[in-house]
Order: C-alpha cells, then sequence, then structure tokens
C-alpha cells in the first residue's frame, strides 16, 4: 500500500520485504528464520499529529495500534518456539488497513 508523495517510502518496503525474503532463503540452512514486521498506523508521538478520522476509517479494527502490539509481534517471532517454522514472512501489525 502507497501514498501519493511517498514513493521513497514506498521503495524503502519494498526493499525490505526482497531482503527478508532473500535472507530468509540464504539463512534457512542454517537453522535460522528471517521475518519482517510491517506496522500500520501505530499511536506514538509521530502519529500524534495526523488527521485520526481519515486514517481510523481506513483501519477495519478501527484503531490505532500501540507500541506492544508491534513489540508483541516481535517477541513472538523472535522468541516464541510456534514461530519456529515461520521465515520469509512479512507481518503486518496494522489492524487490516492492508485489506482495505
Amino acid at each position: 500500500m502507497g501514498n501519493a508523495g511517498q514513493a521513497n517510502y514506498a521503495a524503502a518496503k519494498a526493499g525490505v520485504v526482497g531482503l527478508t525474503r532473500s535472507s530468509a532463503k540464504e539463512m534457512a540452512s542454517r537453522g535460522i528464520t528471517v521475518n519482517a514486521v510491517a506496522p500500520g498506523f501505530i499511536a506514538t508521538d509521530m502519529t500524534k499529529d495526523l488527521e485520526a478520522d481519515a486514517i481510523l476509517s481506513a483501519i477495519p479494527l478501527g484503531r490505532f495500534g500501540t507500541p506492544d502490539h508491534v513489540a508483541g509481534t516481535v517477541r513472538f517471532l523472535a522468541a516464541d518456539p510456534a514461530a519456529a517454522y515461520i521465515t520469509g514472512q512479512v507481518l503486518q501489525v496494522d489492524g487490516g488497513m492492508v485489506m482495505s
């Protein structure tokens, strides 16, 4: 998902996706998993001055995420045995926004 005027940001995110997938393939033979987390709008100082109504209407859950939502996802991928078979994935922590 991209926004007008943010081609540089979209290109950087696409680079992270490519790096994640390539690294996952490269590291798999060593038993190392590689994944990325792609946060949506998270309630932080960076987002506090944004037009919330317009953004919230694009988020199916109807609210901003929290830093704990992102941290919990990272913790799961890095430390939970249930994540041991997940590699090369980009997990969206965005309240369903990419579905909109």
